[in-house]
């Protein structure tokens, strides 16, 4: 791990499960640094995933599920689902990683705002009607941490890799640049 969460007070569950998750996305936002938006969009492995779109991606997952947890989520069809998903790797003309990476800012302070506000993590939501979830299942607002927390680290794992294919750069010294002056 190249960071260390600090638990700053182990009564407050949630502060703990945002900071774990604030360090995952850490991982992505570093994997881009110095980068220009063309080294961003390459895909230097096996894999169809660049650096640019997995900040896509992880961004248009946290959107998702905080909808759902909000009970916003629009309801659509598992062949727009699969659509959505396979075009949310994949930058556009007009989206840019400095938009990105603010927009992100902007849904990471939403998503605390949004747990912080809440009366009990215990609170759940309905998952929606799709061939990959158990039907009729809800989850906790825990749960929705746990799972961000989750998908991000595997996220944040695919961008180490992208990274240090691209220019050798590690993770490790991606975090002393960050953290440097």
């Amino acid at each position: 791990m190249p960071t260390h969460v600090i638990e700053n007070d182990p009564a407050d569950e949630r502060g703990t499960l945002l900071a774990f998750l604030d360090a995952q996305r850490g991982g992505l936002r570093r994997s881009v640094l110095g980068l220009t938006e063309e080294q961003a969009a390459l895909k230097p492995s096996a894999s169809t995933l660049s650096l640019g779109g997995l900040l896509k991606h992880a961004i248009g997952a946290e959107r998702g599920w905080l909808a759902m947890a909000r009970g916003t989520a629009p309801e659509i069809s598992h062949e727009e689902a699969m659509k959505q998903f396979e075009s949310g790797f994949v930058l556009t003309d007009d989206e840019s990683v400095a938009g990105l990476l603010a927009t992100w800012e902007e849904l990471a302070a939403e998503t605390e705002r949004f747990i912080r506000a809440l009366p009990t993590l215990e609170r759940t939501f309905p998952l929606p009607a799709a061939p990959w979830f158990p039907k009729d299942a809800s989850v906790s607002m825990r749960w929705l941490l746990l799972h961000l927390i989750e998908e991000l680290a595997r996220h944040a794992g695919h961008a180490d890799v992208i990274r240090e294919s691209l220019d050798g750069r590690t993770a490790f010294e991606l975090v002393a640049d960050s953290t440097a002056g």
